[in-house]
């Protein structure tokens, strides 16, 4: 009976939050029902027969300790910034500006699109946001000038999954904080100490290249469905654009006010990072003091739109605290009940060794990904196993952008993909969810084909942050 206590922990709590419960409840309340239950049995916290006395002065201290993470800080701040940008109607300017730099093309439109939705994934790391944003400026534009809506629906969801793997995305600021905790526990668990942990930056610097790969597939897919069957990406009259766009200066200007400025503010940002300058955290508060900068100097700025950005980050905050506590708590339960050693059995028990314990992993975070939001599967699933798969030898840098590519392409797959439901409640009404699912399987696909090239070719995650 007690071996099964953790297996029965983890059903339960699935069936708690396929219930409609609020994840961050449900998982602080199942942990500490299951936490009384093991007490009263006598079977928490008890390591070869004897029990632990300091597992009862565990949950105070882990909490304690998850509040006061400097790593975690980025999270708000970097919440502030995209929610600055937002407001400030930078990506409007800056989508306007791509839209005639580059409309006059067959399939312009979907590139522009791609391109300010990887700037806006570099700029606010949100994946809703940049999926929302990019719905109710560019997709009726595009349906005006004739795009076929699948191909501009599946471009939209597509390009605001970026906000997963480009850099700062704020699941890869909460993959590097777990990971951390998972790699030194790995270490701890074949008897080996060592200083080392994953940060925040090398993930960042690790998913540049396979987020810049990403990026320039889904211009190559646009351009050759352009080419092949232009009726679906007409080429769109500048002139008319511009008229349509109600712009009456130089398209040179334009350009010049809706790129620069989120470039720079990119630049400083990551730039600081790579060139060792700055943390994560530190980088961030340079990222939001730059976006608070923009929003004054385009004139958004007032006392309405600033108390909105603060409830609004406020509110992000909070969700995303209140689920890393109840996530902790659940992971400390899990450990006590010896899920650790459960798992640690199952998966070396497994066919095919540490090949098939990564699939199957990859396959449960990707089904998972279909119900739960990338936060709760970073504090609850990934403690769990990402401890296990470390101490088989994998890389915690690959094994962090192939968990955060696999989640955002569970987040475009059809029919519960997180993005398409966002897509879904700001697209006009003559556009189908059909339509919309549709649009995804060709992005899903090259997406498949990116996690295949990073199993096959890990250097792609790996070799960038080894220069630095």
């Amino acid at each position: 009976m007690l071996e099964i206590m953790p297996l029965l922990l983890f059903v339960c709590i699935c069936g708690v939050l396929m219930l409609g419960y609020p994840v961050a409840l449900s998982l602080a309340g199942t942990a500490l029902a299951f936490a009384g239950l093991g007490m009263g049995l006598d079977a928490l916290g008890i390591t070869n027969g004897v029990f632990d006395a300091s597992f009862l002065s565990a949950m105070p201290n882990r909490l304690y300790g998850t509040m006061t993470n400097q790593t975690l800080l980025a999270v708000p701040l970097f919440v502030l910034m995209g929610v600055l940008l937002e407001k400030s109607k930078v990506a409007e300017t800056l989508l306007d500006a791509m839209a005639l730099m580059f409309g006059s093309l067959r399939g312009g439109l979907g590139i522009s699109v791609t391109i300010v939705g990887m700037l806006l994934a570099a700029s606010t790391g949100i994946v809703g946001a940049t999926v929302v944003t990019m719905g109710l400026l560019s997709l009726p534009t595009m349906l005006k000038r004739g795009y076929d809506p699948s191909l501009a629906t599946g471009a939209i969801c597509a390009t605001g999954t970026l906000g997963q793997i480009i850099p700062p995305s704020i699941a890869l600021v909460l993959l590097g904080d777990v990971l951390s905790s998972a790699y030194q526990q790995a270490q701890l668990s074949m008897g080996i100490w060592s200083p080392k942990t994953v940060s925040v930056g090398d993930l960042f610097i690790g998913a540049l290249i396979p987020g810049l790969i990403l990026v320039v597939a889904y211009i190559v897919y646009i351009a050759i469905i352009a080419w092949l069957k232009p009726e679906k990406a007409p080429a769109v009259d500048r002139d008319a654009l511009l008229e349509e766009l109600g712009h009456t200066g130089s398209i040179a200007l334009l350009l010049l006010k809706g790129l620069v400025p989120p470039i720079i503010l990119i630049v400083c940002v990551l730039g600081s990072i790579l060139g060792g300058l700055a943390t994560p955290t530190e980088a961030s508060a340079v990222g939001a003091f730059g976006a608070l900068m923009l929003a004054v100097a385009n004139r958004k700025l007032s006392i309405k739109t600033l108390t909105e950005v603060v409830r609004s980050t406020t509110h992000v905050t909070s969700m995303v605290f209140l689920i890393l506590i109840g996530a902790a708590l659940f992971s400390l339960v899990f450990r006590g009940f010896g899920g650790e050693e459960v798992v640690t059995e199952i998966f070396e028990n497994m066919p095919g060794g540490v090949v098939g314990a990564t699939l199957v992993v990859m396959l449960v975070i990707f089904l998972l990904g279909f119900i739960l939001d990338f936060i709760e599967i970073t504090f609850v699933v990934v403690p769990i196993v990402g401890p296990v798969l470390l101490a088989m030898g994998l890389d915690p840098i690959w094994l962090g952008i192939m968990i955060a590519i696999n989640l955002q392409t569970s987040f475009l797959t059809p029919p519960f993909g997180f993005a398409l439901f966002y897509l879904r409640g700001v697209a006009p009404k003559e556009v189908t969810t059909s339509q919309i699912y549709k649009g995804v399987i060709p992005f899903i696909l090259i997406q498949l084909c990116m996690l295949a090239a990073l199993a096959a070719f890990p250097g792609l995650a790996t070799w960038l942050p080894a220069q630095f």
